[in-house]
């Protein structure tokens, strides 16, 4: 069923700054852009801006790489006027990068280590009220009841006591994602159309019900990745080439399963790195800016040392153990690959040349080779249909401006 209509007023900036994917967030974000004068440009470039990008990398990698998700700390002051700033616009710094990057898997996985944040958040961080106004924000009704626990300590029996209840439609609604007994029906207690939100041994029924809201919170906000990223188009997705681009070269070198965020399709690659590679198929001995760009943009594109180390197998002077040394002291590096102009001096840019024929390297705002790769997975992520149908959509500015413990372990099916 669609959220509640009428979403319940928050207007305090910290709550807000803890919880920057609300809906009433989103009014908030775009106050926070122009109250600062923060435009997309100085969002991606501006110096004074930089803490609000770093916070926005830490918020990514960490959903991305831990399995907790993103840590319930905050990393600067909420109650103050720029703690909110750097968390808030962080959040949105980080969801941008992310839909730019137009790969679902990325966009999953950070959507949930946001909601697994969530979870923690809701399940004991935070006083009663600000609870009952997500709870208010995301299920269509709850309500509340006290029941009399003896036999624990004080603050236990406080939170313990609080039992909550919820329509029978959300809960039908949002816990066949969820495995284990307590979350099928016939082991929830109804009442008219009212589900009881047991407490369990090892869980209040708060947290067995912020366990319940993740869910919605999952939904909503890869509904809204999915409409950002259609709504970006080439210019607007290759600004963020940069940030993406490095993005993927820490998560190559982090620890625990890798993920290539780019898909590895040749067909987006650029012009510049395929001429590399088929001069030095033949034989040719292209020249070390060459060498280098094609290593840096392998290492971006998160291709292996070995498997970049393939390109430079027929290469005049090739040897094995030289190749693979100078390619892992450039992934160690983690540098960015070279721009345009910077291929253009240095006579590796087939299109300038005229070897070549491209008209996307000839549009003005493309200045750098991760550009172009994004532009073209965004016109490949554009006439793919999703995975799967995506719900509770949520509109933004245009594109110019673990789990909870239970009776049983909760896995997402």
């Amino acid at each position: 069923m669609p959220l509640p209509r009428r979403f319940p007023t928050i207007e305090s900036p910290s709550l807000l700054a803890r919880f920057p994917f609300l809906p009433q967030g989103e009014e908030w974000l775009k106050s926070l852009l122009a109250d600062n004068n923060i435009d997309l440009d100085t969002l991606i470039e501006g110096e004074w801006v930089e803490p609000i990008r770093i916070r926005g990398v830490h918020r990514m990698l960490e959903s991305i790489n831990l399995t907790e998700g993103v840590s319930s700390t905050t990393r600067h002051d909420i109650h103050e006027p720029y703690g909110q700033m750097v968390e808030g616009l962080g959040f949105y710094y980080a969801m941008l990068v992310v839909c730019a990057s137009f790969d679902e898997r990325l966009v999953k996985r950070w959507v949930e280590g946001e909601a697994s944040r969530a979870d923690k958040l809701l399940g004991d961080a935070i006083d009663e009220q600000t609870f009952e106004l997500v709870t208010h924000t995301y299920l269509s009704d709850v309500r509340v009841k006290v029941q009399s626990v003896a036999g624990v300590s004080i603050h236990a029996a406080k939170s313990s006591t609080l039992i909550y209840e919820i329509p029978m439609t959300d809960f039908i609604e949002l816990s066949p994602r969820i495995t284990g007994s307590y979350w099928r029906m016939v082991n929830r207690p109804i009442t008219d159309g009212w589900v009881t939100m047991c407490a369990t041994k090892a869980e209040t029924s708060r947290q067995r019900l912020a366990r319940l809201l993740k869910e919605r919170i999952r939904q909503v906000l890869v509904e809204r990745c999915q409409i950002n990223m259609e709504k970006m188009d080439d210019e607007f997705a290759a600004k963020f080439a940069d940030p993406v681009g490095k993005m993927v070269a820490q998560l190559q070198h982090s620890k625990g399963q890798e993920i290539k965020v780019t898909a590895a399709h040749e067909g987006d690659w650029p012009p510049c790195m395929t001429s590399a590679i088929a001069d030095l198929a033949q034989g040719e001995n292209v020249n070390h800016a060459g060498r280098r760009f094609l290593a840096n943009m392998s290492r971006a594109l998160g291709l292996s040392i070995d498997e970049a180390a393939s390109f430079f197998v027929n290469a005049p002077d090739y040897n094995e153990g030289t190749t693979k040394y100078q390619l892992g002291h450039l992934y160690e590096g983690e540098y960015t690959p070279e721009k345009c102009n910077t291929l253009k001096l240095h006579a590796r840019c087939p299109v300038s040349q005229g070897t070549i024929s491209d008209s996307l390297c000839n549009l003005e705002w493309m200045t750098h080779p991760l550009k172009y790769v994004r532009a073209q997975q965004r016109r490949r992520a554009r006439d793919t249909p999703p995975e799967q149908p995506l719900v509770e959509p949520q509109a933004i500015e245009n594109s110019q401006t673990n789990g909870a413990k239970g009776e049983e372990e909760d896995n997402d099916s």
